[in-house]
Parts: structure tokens; C-alpha cells; sequence
């Protein structure tokens, strides 16, 4: 009698990414006014795992993943997971305060902030706004 595998067409077609490719974590990296915020998934991973350092203008995060047990007996149809060590660098961009980098990791995100230096921070120019007393600049008028 001839068994069929439900699953074996499911196998044959999914890519077996498990510990071959490695752990990637997704990254966000978002400008406000003020700062910089680097957004990472890193599910299933300890924050004790995780490590963040700033050096030379630029920013690396690297950590690792640790992969299951597999038990006897076990089969798998589909491994999609991936583990491994990984590192991510960004180079930062001109005008971020590295002595302001703060790192918050809650619910496997990790969120670190870093603020613009003053000196690089947008300041908004009163249109108008010559102020008591001042004089409207004089020259040539073309």
C-alpha cells in the first residue's frame, strides 16, 4: 500500500534556511529633529546575548541566536528559523552625539537613541523677526 506525505511537497518547496544563512535581525533607522533611533527585531534572543558599541563613528550591534534542541524521534517539516551569531554596523551620520547613545531592549526590540549634536540641530529663523532695535541689512539692491 502506498503512503503519501502530505508534507513532502511543503518540504521540497520551502527554502531550508536553519542555521545556514545565519541570523540577520531587521533594522529601522529613523531621523527626527532631534536624534537618531535605531529599531531592531531580535526575537527569542536574551538582552544578555546582545552587545552595543559605539567606535570611530559608527555603530555595531552583534549578539547571537541559540539554536533548539532538537530531540529524538522528532520530525521537522518546515525549518525556517535561522541562529547564529551575528553584527550589524551603521556608519553614523555626521552630527550624532555618541557620548548621548542610550539602549532600551524590551519584548525582543531593541530601540537605541542617539542625539544630534547642538551645533547640528535645525533652528528655526523667524521670518520678519529682525527683533527691537535692529536694523534691516543695507547694500547693494540689485
Amino acid at each position: 500500500m502506498l503512503r503519501l506525505d502530505p508534507f513532502q511537497e511543503l518540504r521540497a518547496l520551502a527554502p531550508s534556511r536553519g542555521g545556514q544563512g545565519g541570523f540577520v535581525p531587521d533594522f529601522d533607522v529613523r531621523e527626527t529633529n532631534d536624534g537618531y533611533t535605531f529599531t531592531a527585531d531580535l526575537p527569542g534572543i536574551k538582552e544578555s546575548d546582545v552587545e552595543v558599541n559605539i567606535t570611530q563613528g559608527s555603530l555595531t550591534v552583534s549578539g547571537k541566536r541559540e539554536e533548539e534542541d532538537v530531540r529524538e524521534g522528532e520530525r521537522y517539516y518546515c525549518c525556517e528559523r535561522s541562529y547564529g551569531e551575528f553584527r550589524r554596523s551603521f556608519a553614523l551620520p555626521e552630527g550624532a552625539d555618541p557620548d548621548s547613545a542610550t539602549a532600551d531592549f524590551k519584548d525582543g526590540v531593541l530601540r537605541i537613541g542617539l542625539r544630534k549634536r547642538t551645533d547640528v540641530q535645525p533652528r528655526r529663523v523667524q521670518i520678519g523677526g529682525q527683533g527691537k532695535g535692529a536694523k534691516a541689512p543695507t547694500g547693494p539692491s540689485h
